[in-house]
Formats: structure tokens, sequence, C-alpha cells
């Protein structure tokens, strides 16, 4: 992973985590805004990161959930 991708996953999480422990959606692009007046180009790593990071929650979510009724039904 390129020194950008790096950065921009390591914030992307980091502002995830504030975000579940506040609630507060607005973290996002507060950071995003932050990140975009120095690099466009990190800013668009950084959002990309977001997406496939809550992308990965939910589809950890949907693996758990049937794991979980396959452990029911089984």
């Amino acid at each position: 992973m390129d020194l950008q991708a790096r950065v921009a996953d390591e914030l992307a999480q980091a502002a995830l985590e504030v975000v579940e422990q506040t609630g507060n959606e607005d973290i996002i692009g507060e950071i995003k805004a932050v990140i975009g007046t120095s690099s466009t180009t990190l800013e668009e790593a950084y959002m990309t990161a977001v997406r496939v990071r809550r992308a990965e929650s939910r589809a950890l979510a949907l693996l758990e959930t049937l794991r979980a009724k396959a452990r029911a039904d089984g």
C-alpha cells in the first residue's frame, strides 16, 4: 500500500471510530474539508477509504448474521 492510500485509510478508520462513538456523521465531511484544502488527491483517497470501510463493515455484519442463522438452523 502506498503512502497516500495508507494515510487515507488510517484517517478513514480514525474518523469512522469517532463517528461511531459520537454519532456525528458530520465528522467525515469535516475531515474531508480539511484534507481537501491541502490535497485533493488525498481527499479522494480518504473518501474512497471511508466508503470501502463502511462497505466492509456492512458485509461483515451480514456474514455474522448468516453464520448465526446457520448455527441456529444447524
